[in-house]
């Protein structure tokens, strides 16, 4: 019963929820300080949930039902990363709100639907069964839901609501049938012996399939991603919790059944396809965007496409990594974005621009590939690091060899190109370090990536070209973006090459009348 320790964190957010919904108003300074206390102290809960894991280890502790189809609680490496993760972006989210929104009509009512869609996160990464996930699964949308409505006055808000509502409402159904398929392949709903079963050799390519579909819409892939960019008449809070916590859960589905995954290949390549391409899409269209939140939110669209991707190249550890850095640079990015155009107009360029030439570029590039070759050789040699992570390792390395291209540019003074240099071998050092960690930390709970078939090599090798080009483009941007052709184009990437418009046609999302359920719509 020990390990029942975790469910205390999601049992005192919903005390907190109780508090916010028993003002329904304005809330006092007191209920606030009551508030922000039970977030708190289910923040050190999360802690003690830790330190339970490394004392005892890994366990599940039932709360009703027997033979794997009641209600469970599970504590492992996931769960505990993930619970403090939330339960620590959850309480920074909630004292913001609390001076955010200090004076609004419907505090207290917002306060109770944030710390209710909080709580079902946390039930949802602790979940140690199929009906707990899928039922926290469904009310994490529902709560969210609501949260995009607190100005359900405004048309913006309640079109993105509707939106999301179709979107969740396919992947809850996509994640129902799932949990069926796999609950009666396995003759349990324990997810435990569920993943004991998959590394049997009992992988069912439909379960798979539909756990996909079910983490791409909810982690906004293309083509489904519009709804993401729309959220911005929520308060910021909102866009923090969103941004920061309930997007990641289709990655975290995707880790939790990592074995189911890596028993089909077929749908691991399809998330490498979905996931690469929505990374590349969303982060173009990301330079184009004027607005700050705008921004941040088409930087999201191509960090959960990064993630995807991660996890159909089987690198569940380095997704999950990935999950906790998007997580806290995002909650902070969102939350102090109030004050990013003041610092943006009070910088001031000590000189003229450094604009590396072509060579420079090439240069760049050849250097920032040998220091990850040397670097990635050695690690793979001595360590035994896969192809996959070397070729994730080579996509990250791209982004340093843009920097180098700026220490190269013939304006730069010679100190940042060395500087440029060392941070370049720092950074493919760092990756295989935090790689290592991850995969230490993950022993035995995820699987280790499969070895790499003729179509995993295909994709490996594309997604390496793809990103590389990408970079190159980046890097000698400032030689062409005033080119007729450029200004074009970088018209349509500011509408999202208009997918979002057209997804908006289909779902009827131009249109005021509302076909959300009544509760939700008033």
């Amino acid at each position: 019963m020990i390990y029942l320790i975790p469910f205390g964190a999601p049992l005192l957010v919903l005390i907190a929820a109780a508090v916010g919904a028993g003002w329904g108003g304005r809330l006092p300074s007191s209920a606030g300080h009551i508030i922000e206390a039970l977030l708190l102290s289910a923040l050190t809960l999360a802690v003690a949930a830790v330190a339970l894991l490394v004392a005892v280890g890994p366990g599940t502790s039932p709360l009703a039902g027997v033979d794997g189809f009641g209600l469970s609680i599970r504590l492992d490496v996931v769960s505990a990363v993930m619970l403090l993760l939330v339960t620590f972006v959850g309480w920074i989210v909630a004292r913001f709100s609390l001076t955010y929104l200090d004076g609004e009509a419907r505090q207290g009512r917002f306060m109770a639907w944030l710390c209710l869609t909080l709580a079902s996160v946390l039930v949802l990464v602790i979940a140690g069964n199929l009906v707990v996930l899928v039922a926290s699964w469904s009310l994490t949308s529902f709560g969210l839901t609501r949260l995009l409505l607190f100005y359900h006055d405004r048309p913006a808000a309640r079109r993105v609501a509707r939106k999301k509502f179709v979107i969740s409402r396919l992947s809850d159904g996509a994640l129902v049938i799932a949990a069926v398929l796999l609950a009666v392949r396995f003759g349990t709903g324990d997810v435990v012996a569920i993943a004991a079963g998959a590394r049997a050799g009992g992988g069912m390519t439909l379960a798979a399939a539909l756990l996909a579909v079910a983490a791409m819409l909810k982690s906004a892939q293309f083509p489904v991603h519009g709804w993401l960019t729309e959220v911005m008449e929520a308060p910021t809070p909102v866009s923090s919790l969103l941004h920061a916590g309930v997007i990641n859960a289709g990655g975290f589905l995707l880790i939790r059944f990592a074995d189911v995954m890596v028993q089909s290949p077929g749908v691991l390549a399809a998330l490498v396809m979905v996931g690469g391409f929505t990374a590349l899409f969303g982060g173009l269209v990301m330079l184009t965007q004027s607005a700050v939140k705008t921004s941040l939110a088409w930087s999201t669209i191509a960090q959960m496409g990064f993630m995807t991707m991660q996890c159909g190249l089987a690198l569940f550890p380095l997704a999950l990594l990935h999950i906790v850095a998007h997580s806290l640079y995002k909650a902070h990015a969102f939350l102090s974005s109030g004050g990013a155009v003041e610092r943006i107009a009070m910088f001031r360029r000590p000189g003229r621009v450094a604009v590396p030439s072509p060579a420079a570029v090439g240069r760049a590039f050849l250097i920032a590939l040998a220091i990850y070759g040397v670097i990635g050789g050695a690690a793979a040699a001595i360590l035994g690091q896969s192809a996959q992570a070397l070729a994730l390792g080579a996509i990250l390395i791209f982004g340093i060899a843009y920097l180098l291209a700026q220490g190269l540019a013939d304006a730069a003074p010679r100190a940042l190109t060395r500087r440029l240099a060392a941070l370049a071998t720092g950074a493919a050092v760092g990756y295989f370090a935090l790689h290592l960690s991850s995969e230490w930390l993950l022993g035995g709970t995820v699987p280790p990536p499969p070895v790499p078939g003729p179509l995993e090599w295909v994709l490996i090798v594309l997604a390496v070209i793809s990103f590389g080009l990408v970079a190159v483009a980046q890097a000698m941007f400032p030689l062409w973006a005033y080119h007729p052709a450029a200004a074009g184009l970088r018209v349509h990437l500011s509408h999202g090459l208009y997918v979002n418009a057209l997804a908006d046609r289909l779902l009827g999302g131009w249109r005021l009348r509302s076909t959300l359920p009544q509760g939700l719509a008033a």
